[in-house]
């Protein structure tokens, strides 16, 4: 981990602060936001925004396998990961894993080696990586082990998904993409079949299990969610269970059932920039426009977390702030991390340098520590730094 950055006063830039852009300065010291008279760089022609905090990404899986016969060493795809989000602006990153019965690197064996890597590598990582569990339903049996590995390595976020219905029908009517996906996770066709109707023969289990595990996360203050909700019918299932965090729901339906109980809605970053999802399902920018999407997360792209915030603003649909609170102020609201998401006196240093004209991030600071330079901005923060270490000289 690289060192915490010397005290400095940031000047002459754009701050997002308190829900308004403001023309004042931003003081850290010590890895948080502080007060006092200290060197100052100036960053005019800037802004500085709250760092961004990502609910939901699995693009650290094409670090960890760019290609299903060409796998790479876990520590390495988090290390990648790492930069990657960094350079991207991503302060705080929850990595998407699947504890699923598709098994291959979505199942539970490869789930535990990732968690086992991530605590390895995180006392090395510049950007805060966590890990959410995406648990597929249909694995009742699993339950003492899934509870075992969240609390052995600290996961606090989970989210519940079936894709049950999904798999049989593509089993049922196309056998091209069943082969991809059995062979994606190692297994012959056929006994990729066999592991389909296994985990649906587990059916009349899956209600009390997740009453079971919800019971369990509520103790252990583990926030929990479901994801691709199809209708309203299934979101009130979940929230009925605590389930209150809605990821990706593919309807109107489902996102207005969560609105109506004040559950946040999730949606995807590409979806926003791409102006649809890539599977088909609702508009992001739809909901967004109907009040009905309250935070954005990466996905499967890093980048698009602060290019979707500009093509709000862009289509004035938000504001600045509005539409940056979306990936920085809400998702730390979400997850209750009281001390980021907001330019707020003592909390982390935990912010994004982004040239005003061009809107490029050309410097990512979390927890007062530099995880991404460059450009004009980059420049200046390091000729002040070496201005202070020869007057220190």
């Amino acid at each position: 981990m690289t060192a915490l950055l010397p005290p400095l006063r940031l000047t002459g830039a754009t701050l997002l602060r308190d829900g308004a852009l403001q023309k004042r300065s931003l003081v850290i010291e010590g890895g948080v936001i502080s007060k006092g008279p200290h060197p100052e760089v100036d960053l005019s022609g800037y802004l500085i925004l709250p760092g961004i905090i990502d609910l939901h990404g699995d693009a650290f899986e094409r670090h960890i396998a760019p290609r299903p016969s060409a796998p790479f060493p876990i520590l390495a795809g988090l290390r990648w990961t790492d930069r990657e989000a960094a350079a991207h602006g991503v302060t705080t990153a929850w990595l998407a894993q699947c504890w699923s019965w598709e098994g291959g690197m979505r199942g539970p064996d490869f789930a535990e080696q990732v968690m086992a890597a991530l605590a390895a590598y995180r006392p090395r990582a510049q950007t805060d990586l966590r890990l959410q569990i995406r648990c597929e339903t249909h694995m009742p049996e699993t339950r003492e082990r899934l509870l075992e590995a969240l609390l052995r390595h600290g996961v606090d976020y989970v989210v519940f998904n079936d894709h049950l219905p999904e798999a049989l029908d593509v089993a049922a009517r196309d056998p091209h993409r069943l082969a991809l996906w059995a062979e994606r996770a190692g297994e012959t066709p056929q006994d990729f079949i066999n592991r389909l109707h296994a985990a649906k023969a587990r059916g009349r289990d899956v209600p009390r299990h997740l009453c079971a595990l919800a019971e369990k996360f509520d103790g252990l203050d583990i926030r929990y969610g479901s994801h691709d909700d199809p209708d309203g019918e299934t979101r009130e299932y979940y929230r009925l269970i605590g389930a209150r965090i809605a990821e990706f729901p593919t309807t109107v339906s489902a996102a207005k059932l969560a609105r109506a109980f004040n559950d946040p809605v999730l949606m995807g970053a590409p979806n926003v920039v791409r102006g649809q999802s890539q599977a088909g399902n609702v508009s992001a920018q739809h909901l967004v426009a109907a009040g009905l999407c309250d935070a954005l997360v990466s996905d499967y792209h890093y980048p698009c977390l602060a290019e979707a915030a500009w093509t709000l603003v862009d289509k004035g649909l938000k504001s600045l702030p509005e539409a940056w609170a979306m990936i920085s102020t809400t998702p730390a609201e979400i997850m209750g991390l009281v001390d980021r998401g907001a330019l707020d006196h003592g909390r982390r240093a935990d912010f994004v340098v982004v040239d005003a004209a061009s809107r490029a991030i050309e410097a990512t600071v979390c927890g007062g520590r530099l995880t991404y330079l460059s450009g004009e901005a980059g420049a200046r923060l390091v000729s002040a730094m070496q201005g202070q270490r020869m007057a220190a000289e």
